[in-house]
């Protein structure tokens, strides 16, 4: 009598894989998503058009079209030395003298619109002047990029 068993097929890991995308065509690229892609797009002054363009079309409502951007310091020391300091992702100013500070931020912080207040109290106390001063500021923007759900 003769013994009937199927006939084992084996598979390969490779055919569970997913199909590879030929991707010669597009070059190289940079993810937006990391500190140093979002600062070589658009913190460099060879493509300062590119964070107007985004800063207009984000503020149209708020301001006058931005013509213009100055690149400033990101890093802001404290007024003493025991004094914490601030380390923005961007910061610059128009052609108005508004400040504008945008961040990147991809990991949650439960405290990050308390974080957000201390970096943006830094553009203001930078236009108190000596002397006879009216107190008039010029307007901060604090714009943040989050990866992440954040209420209010």
């Amino acid at each position: 009598m003769q013994e009937f068993y199927p006939k084992k097929t084996y598979l390969s890991s490779d055919q569970f894989a997913e199909p590879k995308m030929n991707t010669s065509h597009l070059g190289r690229y940079i993810n937006l998503f990391t500190d140093f892609g979002f600062k070589r797009i658009f913190g460099t002054e060879r493509n300062k058009d590119l964070l107007i363009d985004f800063l207009n079309s984000l503020l149209s409502q708020e301001i006058s079209p931005i013509t213009d951007l100055r690149y400033r310091n990101s890093e802001q020391l404290g007024q003493q030395e025991a004094e914490r300091r601030a380390i923005f992702d961007l910061y610059c100013e128009n052609q108005n003298g508004e400040k504008f500070i945008v961040e990147l931020q991809r990991a949650e912080q439960i405290h990050f619109k308390d974080r957000s207040l201390y970096y943006a109290s830094f553009p203001l106390q930078e236009q108190g002047k000596k002397g006879a001063w009216d107190y008039e500021l010029k307007a901060v923007y604090s714009i943040s990029i989050m990866d992440y759900g954040f209420c209010l």
